[in-house]
């Protein structure tokens, strides 16, 4: 497993691993997280993840991105490269087969406000 947060990549590691982070027999992961990370505007960076994410799933890992779109190119983003989608409110996860049901779902609607709602729509 990778875990990628900002500019930054790391594996994880911790001193007494659990389950979960037991070390892998590959040195290749196929798990990738990503945790809200700060897509910078400048010098091609956005370009240059969604490529990446690409790559991955063209090879066949598991890509989990989780993102907070306040911006309408974090629509795009996740219009573009997710093929589920889960939504985690009010205490509960609802599982979302497209970027349309998405949409439709309420509490993500209430979440994006008018406006980006609105972005959200012409991207589904």
């Amino acid at each position: 497993m990778h875990y990628h947060q900002s500019y930054q990549v790391r594996r994880f590691r911790k001193l007494i691993p659990s389950a979960l982070l037991l070390h892998s027999p590959t040195s290749t992961p196929m798990v990738h997280l990503f945790d809200e990370p700060q897509f910078n505007l400048q010098d091609g960076y956005i370009g240059f993840m969604l490529d990446f994410f690409r790559k991955l799933r063209a090879e066949g890992r598991l890509v989990v991105l989780c993102l907070h779109p306040t911006a309408s190119w974090h629509l795009e983003i996740l219009a573009e490269i997710a093929e589920q989608f889960l939504l985690v409110a009010d205490g509960g996860v609802a599982r979302h087969q497209c970027f349309r049901a998405l949409v439709n779902e309420p509490r993500f609607r209430n979440y994006l406000g008018p406006d980006l709602t609105r972005a959200a729509e012409t991207l589904a």
